[in-house]
């Protein structure tokens, strides 16, 4: 759990000191819908995380950030009523936890979930989580 909130807590500085930087130099505003987002393994195994800012940037690291985007829009910014991607998962056990910290519309954001598996994730948050 250390490990977890040690690494989302140096994204999340990094994030914070890049992303002014790059607003004064191209003028253009800090968005106010901005996520960093996480999924790790059962008692932090591994990690891996990703920035996603709404609109997404031609440049955006996350793979999906415009359906990612157009989820949570849907959603209204609750991450609980993502409409997912409902599909059959093979049953099995191998916990994930999802969490997403930043703004969205000006609100801030603290949202954690731990799912059976990546599948299940994946079928409740969608394109959000499939990075």
């Amino acid at each position: 759990m250390r490990l977890r909130a040690a690494v989302a807590a140096a994204a999340l500085l990094a994030l914070t000191v890049a992303v002014p930087a790059a607003a004064d130099e191209s003028n253009a505003p800090v968005p106010d819908r901005g996520l960093l987002l996480t999924v790790s393994g059962s008692e932090d195994t591994w990690i891996r995380g990703v920035a996603l800012f709404c609109p997404p940037a031609p440049d955006a690291h996350h793979p999906h950030a415009a359906a990612a985007c157009a989820a949570i829009d849907r959603a209204e910014g609750d991450l609980d009523a993502l409409p997912g991607s409902p599909r059959l998962c093979v049953e099995g056990y191998a916990p994930v936890t999802a969490t997403a910290t930043g703004t969205w519309d000006g609100r801030p954001v603290r949202w954690q979930r731990t799912f059976p598996d990546a599948c299940v994730m994946d079928a409740v948050t969608g394109p959000v989580f499939r990075f």
